[in-house]
């Protein structure tokens, strides 16, 4: 069982959430953000503390933090304003785009390698931005990256092209990447008897559980008996050591 914390190095409150629930031993690694308000202090913590890190990829919410160049910017926000049209957006390609993209990438990388002195554990994306076409069709990320597939669902919810798309989804990123089997959102399994299923799955298979402590809701469960409960004896770790 993977729980990663999104969002480390967005804002302040944020990271330190995350960070709390990783010295209590609920989180176990966290996904950060570059260019943000937050960055720099959250990668002095995540040294500090020894905590696995991945790559939150921003390509829908504009920097906040100091960007080393106008081009980077510029490219930036191109892809936020084109991402942000409606919530169809990601489903299109833009080979307009494709260069921005591209460096848009290249930069968050560089800037994290800068920071944390190593490459990232594994690459998601802000609103799972990573897995929009322009990503995807343009093979952005490199191959033999760990990358976080499409949200798993349980029998029975969602429609059938919902899930058709993220079986397909899911299909391309296993030719090019390395994935979880399972990925779930803790928002979304919030009541004891869901996170006792996620944690049974996870005995068999490798599972992440993606979660949000600056969030009131999450950051209670992980802090709860329940929790404890439902991941008593669940084998974890994080995506080092998929």
């Amino acid at each position: 069982m993977i729980v990663n914390a999104d969002d480390w190095g967005r804002s302040r409150g944020e990271t330190d959430s995350a960070l709390a629930c990783f010295s209590a031993g609920r989180v176990t690694s966290v996904s950060a953000m570059v260019f943000m308000e937050d960055s720099s202090r959250a990668a002095s913590l995540a040294k500090d503390a020894g905590i696995d890190v991945g790559l939150h990829l921003n390509l829908s919410e504009r920097f906040t933090g100091k960007v080393p160049s106008e081009r980077l910017t510029e490219c930036h926000n191109r892809i936020v304003r084109f991402l942000g049209r409606n919530k169809y957006s990601q489903l299109i390609y833009s080979p307009s785009l494709r260069k921005a993209f591209r460096h848009v990438f290249e930069a968050q990388r560089e800037e994290f390698l800068r920071l944390y002195g190593k490459p990232p554990s594994h690459v998601d994306g802000h609103q799972h931005m990573h897995l929009c076409s322009n990503m995807l069709l343009g093979a952005v990320i490199p191959a033999g990256e760990k990358v976080r597939r499409s949200f798993s669902f349980w029998p029975g919810e969602k429609s059938l092209l919902n899930r058709t798309y993220r079986r397909l989804v899911d299909w391309w990123l296993a030719r090019r990447y390395r994935l979880t089997d399972y990925f779930f959102a803790l928002s979304q399994q919030l009541h004891r008897d869901r996170l006792t299923r996620v944690g049974r799955l996870a005995r068999t298979a490798n599972v992440e559980l993606m979660t949000h402590p600056a969030q009131p809701e999450e950051y209670a469960v992980l802090r709860s008996e329940d929790y404890l409960e439902a991941m008593k004896d669940v084998p974890v770790g994080s995506y080092a050591a998929l």
